[in-house]
This record gives structure tokens, C-alpha cells and sequence, in this order.
């Protein structure tokens, strides 16, 4: 039997000890560059923008916008009235062709009604009640101002706007409306602003409501009491390209503006194509933006003729792919993989932002099942941007004891 010297042994057990008290290293994910684009197929046809001002399309739910113009927020005139829509839905909801509580006309609308060089709803009476629903009609057809202020108090039993116009920023902060105030509920203040792009936002949400584009659709409406009411929209919404909405706004500071809304048929499902164009003013003397209106409708209409012509799908992300991995530094690196396909409807030589990032702030564990989530792929730039997991291909796991006493880093 061959005899260890104790200084031997006890150099070997000191040995032993370090190297598995050591502390384990976290491992390292690394994925592709964290932004990165793929471009979707077909010819690049040139949207007609105007020259001036700014404006923005995308395809619903695609999460890709489309833009021209300097973001910088700007006078929104009475497309300001969308806000006021959704406020009131999220907070009084009304089923399709359900019409709503009973609102009373007060005196101040009646007085409103007769104020000159404003869209406001004339012939009220006090006293005089209508739903909710005709209310939205009246409100968002022919852009009834004092409609607006009057659903402002309605809406927070308050005798003025200002609770409301505060829960219009609240619910613009929660679409990632960063560059938009409100200030009053018609967008006759100029100090009510915003940008195309934080227009979008709004669309998208507000769309969803059925009611809302039920109403917005209509070229005129009956609404029992008052008489016929007639859409400031209707000559697009006329027009035959698929035009369902959704409000046009018009000023003298803000000039014309408009948030529209069309639907074309595409691998046999109707996509909804949203826009705004905002700040078209037109040559000249434009007293309340008449002729300004006149022009951003006509810049419109040449923009959804052509977005609509421009509508393709294309496999963006494909299940599987490897788009990077996990070093458990101990010489494994462990492929990361995407979770699932994803094919985009959106418009043709489009670019579509890629990017990658990982899951939470700490360290990654060093076990860990084959399939868990250690990062997201994010596809598009919108409120509704795809989010993708990316997961481990295969188990991550503790090393072996040989591994941990053998260990020189």
C-alpha cells in the first residue's frame, strides 16, 4: 500500500473544497442583433404623400406603420372627437344596435348650438333627451362640438370638461400616445395636439368596437327627434375604395385632417388599412380650414387607392429558427430557438423591424427544461407588434461533479 503524505492529502481535500465551493458562473445568452429588419415581398410601389405635413398607414394588426413627415405633435381640430368616442365606450359600453342610457340636452348645448365659426349640432331644445348611441352619432357624423362637451359632463356628472379631458389623457398614456394632449373634447382648442403615428394608436383601439364603426360607416343618419344628420366623410366614404370612417377635422390652426379607415379583401379575409394625415393646409385665405378639409380628403383618397393595391403576406418568422444561444460556461452552448411561425399581411417592399431581447432583468438560471422561455422576438413597431418567446432547444442543466473539480476558469 503506497502512503499519501498527510500535506499531500490535505493539499488534495483543500483542492477538492475550493473547486466546488467556487461559485458556478451564471450563463451568458446571446442572441442575434438586438434590431434587425426583413423586408416583405413584392414590387415597392410609392405611396402618393403630400409634400408637406405628416401622415401614417398601417394594416391592422400588423404592427408595421408605414410614415412620412416630421413627427412633432400638432393641432388635431375635431379628429380630437375620436378620443371623446373611446372614453365614453370604455367607460359606458354599448352592445351593437343597443342604444345606450338617455342623455338630457342641457342649456349650455342649446347655447352652443348657435355659436358661429364651430361644427355644433343646432335646433337643440333643453330638456330634449337622445341615447347614447344617437349621441355618438351626432357627435362623430357631423362633429357636433357642443355634443362633445355635453358627453364630457355627462360622462363624469361633473358641471364642466375638465375631469373628462383628464381621462382622455390617461387613456392616451395607456395607447403610448406620447405626443399628444388633450385639452378640450371637440379639438377646437388649439392646444389639443398630436401626431399621426399616436393617431394610429388610437384608431386601432378604437376600432374595436363594434358600435363605433357601425357609426362611423354612415354617410348620414336619421336620428328621431332632430332630423337627418349628414357625414363630413361621405364624399370618401362614398367613393369606393373601401372606406369605412373615421373622422375628419378641420380648423384654422390645424387646418385639415382625417384618421380613415378601409377594408379590401385579401386571401379571403377582409383586412381593416388604417391612416391619419394631419397639418394639410391649403393655399390662401382657409377661414375654419374649409378648404383644407377639401385637401386632406383628396391627399387621402390617393393614398388609400394606393395602399389598398399594395397589400401582400409574407412569412416573417419561421418556428424553429435559431436565432442564438446559451453558454453555460462550461463549454455547452445550448441553441435558442423561435416558439412559432409568423406570417404578416402588410403592404408590399414594406421593412419590418426585428428585434430581440431577453426575458426579465437577472441572471439566467443554470437549470432550465428544454422549451423555457429566455427571450422575445418582437416583430413591427406598433401598439399591436408581435411578440414571439424564444426558448431553449434543449435542457439546461448543473454541471457534472468531473466538471466542476476539472474546471480552470
Amino acid at each position: 500500500m503506497i502512503a499519501i503524505p498527510l500535506a499531500a492529502l490535505l493539499l488534495v481535500i483543500a483542492f477538492v473544497a475550493v473547486q466546488l465551493l467556487r461559485p458556478l458562473p451564471d450563463p451568458v445568452l446571446t442572441l442575434r442583433d438586438s434590431a434587425s429588419s426583413t423586408t416583405l415581398g413584392g414590387d415597392r410601389i410609392s405611396i402618393p404623400w403630400p409634400k408637406e405635413g405628416q401622415g401614417a398607414v398601417t394594416v391592422a394588426g400588423s404592427g408595421v406603420y408605414e410614415t412620412f413627415g416630421p413627427e412633432k405633435s400638432v393641432p388635431t381640430a375635431s379628429t380630437a372627437k375620436i378620443m371623446t368616442a373611446y372614453v365614453l365606450l370604455r367607460k359606458h359600453p354599448l352592445k351593437r344596435g343597443e342604444p345606450g342610457p338617455t342623455i338630457t340636452v342641457d342649456a349650455q348645448t342649446v347655447a352652443e348650438g348657435k355659436a358661429k365659426d364651430e361644427s355644433r349640432i343646432e335646433g337643440l331644445t333643453e330638456g330634449q333627451t337622445f341615447s347614447q348611441q344617437d349621441m355618438l352619432k351626432m357627435l362623430m357624423i357631423p362633429s357636433g362640438n357642443n355634443i362633445g362637451r355635453l358627453l364630457a359632463r355627462w360622462s363624469t356628472k361633473t358641471d364642466d370638461q375638465t375631469a373628462f379631458v383628464r381621462e382622455m389623457n390617461e387613456a392616451a398614456k395607456d395607447l403610448g400616445m406620447k405626443n399628444t394632449v388633450y385639452t378640450d373634447p371637440s379639438g377646437l382648442d388649439k392646444g389639443t395636439v398630436s401626431t399621426a403615428v399616436d393617431q394610429l394608436k388610437l384608431a386601432e383601439a378604437v376600432m374595436e368596437y363594434d358600435v363605433f364603426r357601425d357609426v362611423v360607416a354612415l354617410p348620414n343618419a336619421e336620428i328621431p327627434g332632430h332630423g337627418r344628420i349628414y357625414n363630413n366623410n361621405d364624399r370618401l366614404i362614398l367613393a369606393g375604395l373601401g372606406i369605412v370612417g373615421i373622422k375628419t377635422g378641420s380648423n384654422t390652426p390645424a387646418g385639415g385632417t382625417l384618421s380613415w379607415a378601409a377594408y379590401k379583401t385579401f386571401d379571403g379575409e377582409d383586412r381593416l388599412i388604417l391612416g391619419t394625415m394631419m397639418a394639410q393646409h391649403a393655399p390662401g385665405p382657409d377661414i375654419n380650414g374649409g378648404d383644407s378639409l377639401v385637401l386632406v380628403q383628396d391627399n387621402s383618397r390617393k393614398v388609400v387607392a394606393s395602399v389598398r393595391e399594395m397589400l401582400t403576406s409574407a412569412n416573417v418568422v419561421k418556428k424553429g429558427e435559431v436565432v442564438g444561444h446559451v453558454d453555460d460556461r462550461f463549454g455547452r452552448r445550448i441553441p435558442v430557438v423561435t416558439t412559432k411561425s409568423l406570417d404578416l399581411v402588410g403592404l408590399s417592399g414594406q421593412k419590418v423591424t426585428l428585434t430581440y431581447g431577453r426575458k426579465g432583468d437577472g441572471a439566467l438560471s443554470r437549470t432550465a427544461r428544454a422549451g423555457a422561455v429566455v427571450g422575445e422576438l418582437t416583430v413591427g413597431n406598433g401598439p399591436d407588434a408581435h411578440r414571439i418567446p424564444l426558448a431553449l432547444k434543449e435542457g439546461l442543466t448543473e454541471p457534472s461533479l468531473g466538471t466542476r473539480l476539472t474546471r480552470l476558469g
